[in-house]
């Protein structure tokens, strides 16, 4: 029940009685949602929480159940790695095992089995997105301005496209078992439909608009949030909204054009390739293999020429707005001459640090993109010129090509099994006894009797200052005292007290001194540095067992003043 009508009826409202209901309430929640209920059916509350919100792990947590697992989960684990491996490169192995000839009469269609099952689950994830409906609005987003992000136009667009795919593989397998006497051109059309479907796709995305939502409401001519839905998926297909044109949301905005753009440029150069593809094989032209392939090296050229481009114009950026940032203002204004006098003018006011930093590490990302852009492209290049090779009639394997992706996963498995199986936990007592031994065998050889056995720690206790000094007194005795006096124990008192006196100062109670000794000690402290010698020397002679902690006080004393 509510911890409010529990109170309402006179209850006391515990916390075992908060908790219970937080947790009805969480229940219900989940048994109320479908989506939820079949997560938690699947992994539970915990890995439901996980799923939601996977911040809320606790790393600790996590690392300490993953050393303390035992070997037969670690084997799970290690197996379900060990399956995606397999998943990956079964369906290439056997492609370039029935290409070398390894299965003899063996039909396509047999070989491509794990292509049949694959289609068949994004089939069935297709189907799944499109029969679950409208996505239901989260309720921190005002209704006026939520927009569905996966509308169902756009899931049937994609089911649409992907059984293009799937019926281009089928044709293709069914005409290379000449099951099918089909031409290759008409083995190829499903292919250029979904092609010309990913093409209309990222042309929109490329010549999409970025804009401000100020610039938004004077195109559009009025206000966004009163335009209906159907006009604002209209606005999100057209524009794409940033708060400002600079920052690193502008910039997130330029890159998604930008990559648009280059994907019109690689879907050109397939539809290019197959064209080539179809006319050598449907007319029998015997050209060579370079030369279909042609369009292939034009499309890694202009993604790297695009990637050295994007790096150029964010170097000139920054060099217009920090030219110390290259310490080398002239070449700058050389090299990237076509800067406008109002800018110039418009960025004279020095860079904050923050502003510096936020230019370098831009300047740094561009330059880390075209390094991964360059690295990736020779690779591709590299095994591009084995495959038409190869193609070309050379006489290696069919494997050669696909052994360099077959090593790297290799590679990434054992480091992951070593990582799986080797990890233990560390117990943070371990050595502690081996050290206390240590400990102990150097305390003894030192000549100290007390040694350290492990148990619990007691601290010292607090003495009075006199108290203390009377015990260095009585364990060190004096340099000047015969053996008689360093064997003999003086005798015990209470600690000195002191109180304060408006007329006479500081007075000291329990001293047992008589007033003879205070005479002396006085004059000790008040004689010049030989009288003080000769007065210790006689006082040490006559009294030393007696008198000579009350010397040691003066003498402290004297050196206090």
């Amino acid at each position: 029940m509510h911890p409010d009508k529990l109170a309402q009826k006179g209850k006391s409202v515990t916390a075992e009685d908060r908790d219970r209901f937080t947790r009805m309430r969480n229940a219900y929640e989940v048994l109320s949602d479908p989506r939820r209920r079949e997560t938690y059916d699947a992994i539970g509350e915990r890995g439901m929480k996980w799923m939601e919100d996977p911040l809320s792990i606790d790393p600790q947590e996590l690392a300490h159940n993953f050393a303390t697992s035992s070997i037969l989960d670690r084997s799970k684990i290690f197996a379900i790695f060990l399956a995606i491996y397999v998943a990956l490169f079964l369906l290439p192995i056997l492609i370039c095992l029935m290409a070398d000839g390894t299965f003899g009469g063996a039909k396509w269609v047999a070989v491509l089995t794990p292509l049949w099952i694959w289609d068949v689950f994004i089939l069935f994830y297709h189907t799944r997105v499109i029969m679950m409906g409208p996505i239901k609005r989260p309720e921190h987003i005002p209704e006026e301005e939520w927009v569905d992000p996966l509308p169902m136009k756009k899931r049937v667009s994609a089911l649409v496209r992907f059984v293009f795919l799937v019926l281009f593989q089928v044709l293709l397998a069914l005409k290379m078992d000449a099951i099918i006497a089909f031409p290759w051109w008409a083995v190829f059309i499903p292919l250029y439909f979904w092609e010309v479907m990913a093409l209309k796709k990222k042309i929109s995305l490329a010549m999409i608009n970025i804009a401000t939502h100020a610039e938004l409401e004077l195109a559009i001519g009025k206000n966004f949030a009163a335009c209906n839905t159907f006009e604002r998926e209209d606005i999100h297909r057209r524009f794409i909204l940033v708060p400002a044109k600079s920052g690193p949301v502008y910039d997130a905005a330029c890159r998604i054009k930008a990559e648009a753009k280059m994907d019109v440029v690689r879907i050109l150069a397939r539809v290019v390739f197959t064209v080539l593809l179809v006319l050598n094989l449907d007319l029998g032209k015997e050209w060579s293999w370079w030369i279909v392939f042609i369009p292939i090296f034009v499309m890694v050229v202009c993604i790297v020429g695009s990637s050295f481009q994007n790096w150029v114009e964010v170097q000139a950026e920054a060099a217009k707005r920090d030219p110390s940032l290259f310490d080398q203002t002239a070449d700058v204004e050389q090299g990237y001459a076509q800067m406008d006098d109002d800018a110039k003018n418009d960025d004279d006011q020095p860079l904050t640090d923050e502003e510096k930093e936020e230019l370098n590490a831009k300047v740094a990302q561009a330059a880390y993109r075209v390094l991964g852009t360059c690295c990736t492209q020779c690779f591709f290049l590299v095994l591009l010129c084995v495959l038409v090779g190869k193609m070309q009639g050379a006489g290696y394997s069919w494997l050669v090509i696909i052994s360099p992706f077959l090593a790297a996963g290799g590679l990434v498995l054992c480091c992951l099994a070593c990582t799986i199986f080797c990890v233990s936990e560390v117990d943070e007592n371990a050595g502690l006894a081996d050290f206390d031994t240590r400990v102990n065998e150097a305390t003894a050889a030192a000549g100290y009797g007390a040694t350290y056995d492990g148990g619990d720690y007691t601290p010292p206790t607090t003495e009075q200052p006199g108290q203390q000094q009377q015990e260095e007194q009585q364990s060190v005795p004096s340099s000047s005292t015969d053996a008689r006096a360093a064997e003999t124990k003086p005798i015990s008192k209470p600690p000195p007290t002191a109180t304060w006196d408006p007329e006479k100062g500081e007075i000291w109670q329990n001293t047992t001194q008589d007033e003879e000794n205070e005479e002396t000690t006085n004059e000790v402290i008040s004689a010049p540095k030989q009288e003080k010698t000769d007065l210790l020397d006689n006082i040490e002679d006559a009294q030393p067992a007696v008198v000579e902690p009350q010397l040691s006080e003066a003498s402290e004393d004297f050196d206090l003043d």
